[in-house]
């Protein structure tokens, strides 16, 4: 246990959240399928299903995470950041899954009718798993927003549906307990089904957006826009471009300095801004990337872009053309 307990100690807050949910996930799957199999309920069934997934996303996001935390190399210039974002697009996919699987589920038990059984044991072991997977959001809410990865905001995520799709079963198991109508648990089944659907959605489309390069939040894309453009020394800027992997964001801009400005001050200049820019969002790694520019050459960068190399290069300065 000491032994644990250090190892735990020496992990990366993120790793260390993906090691107490995959052990709550352990738990939480035993106990529900045991009774799941017992008493026949298709949604204690559902949620022991969603629980073994949640295991195995958590078992697959440690390792997402630890590949994530390597530092660039001469392969990886860039280090191996978008792993998470393929991490959440995958867990988001399979939850997709386990969700069609449980309304395949409740379907069959609508059309067969069968029978639930052992329903107040059924339900205090929904209510146990509610209590165990209530701690679990909080601790996983709280490391996302400290370190703000996409990981572990999937993985808060995922257990914030169980914990909405556990109370669902509980209501049900209550009704079939006092009404006797077994096919209410298979309606509440279904419906479980249909919202972890829904809410595997965000995950995928979070991934999805960073592997594509989206940039940067509209609110830090102005306010990084609003540093630069208001440093004294800074004539102007432009080709302002963000992106993120989930751990760290990547700015690249160029500056509009005094041509008779001396290398060292530029630089001065933009240590200054980077170290202005990356406060933003202090628990972020930070790529800042600046090019500077004795005039503003927007339109050229325009040609480089569009793949026009041949013409930016017989392109004239103003310095040039005087």
């Amino acid at each position: 246990m000491a032994t644990l307990a250090y190892k735990l100690g020496e992990m990366s807050a993120q790793r260390r959240a993906t090691v107490i949910a995959t052990s709550s996930a352990a738990l939480l799957t035993l106990v529900k399928l045991v009774i799941g199999i017992m008493s026949g309920s298709v949604a204690v069934i559902a949620s022991a299903i969603d629980s073994i997934l949640d295991m195995a996303i958590s078992v697959f996001n440690f390792f997402a995470i630890k590949k994530a935390e390597e530092h660039p190399n001469e392969m990886f210039n860039y280090g191996k950041g978008k792993i998470q974002a393929i991490a959440g697009v995958i867990e988001g996919t399979i939850i997709t899954l386990s969700g069609l699987y449980i309304i395949y589920e409740a379907v069959s038990k609508m059309i067969h009718g069968k029978g639930t059984e052992y329903l107040g044991i059924s339900v205090l072991v929904m209510l146990f798993s509610i209590g165990i997977t209530w701690l679990l959001v909080r601790y996983l809410l709280r490391i996302a927003e400290e370190t703000d990865n996409i990981v572990i905001k999937a993985d808060a995520l995922h257990y914030k549906t169980d914990l909405l799709s556990n109370g669902a079963v509980v209501a049900a198991l209550v009704i079939v307990y006092f009404s006797g109508w077994d096919w209410v648990d298979a309606l509440f089944g279904l419906g479980i089904g249909l919202y972890i659907i829904y809410s595997a959605y965000e995950i995928i489309h979070e991934g999805v957006m960073i592997l594509l390069d989206r940039s940067l939040g509209a609110d830090t894309v102005a306010k990084i826009g609003e540093i630069i453009g208001n440093h004294p020394k800074v004539n102007g800027y432009h080709w302002l471009k963000t992106r993120t992997d989930g751990s760290h964001n990547f700015v690249e801009f160029h500056l509009v300095l005094t041509p008779e400005m001396t290398l060292e001050e530029a630089h001065r200049i933009a240590e200054e801004l980077e170290c202005r820019i990356a406060a933003l969002e202090p628990n972020k790694g930070w790529v800042i990337t600046p090019h500077f520019d004795p005039y503003d050459d927007e339109h050229i960068n325009e040609i480089y872009y569009q793949g026009k190399i041949k013409f930016a290069c017989e392109e004239k300065s103003p310095e040039q053309e005087g």
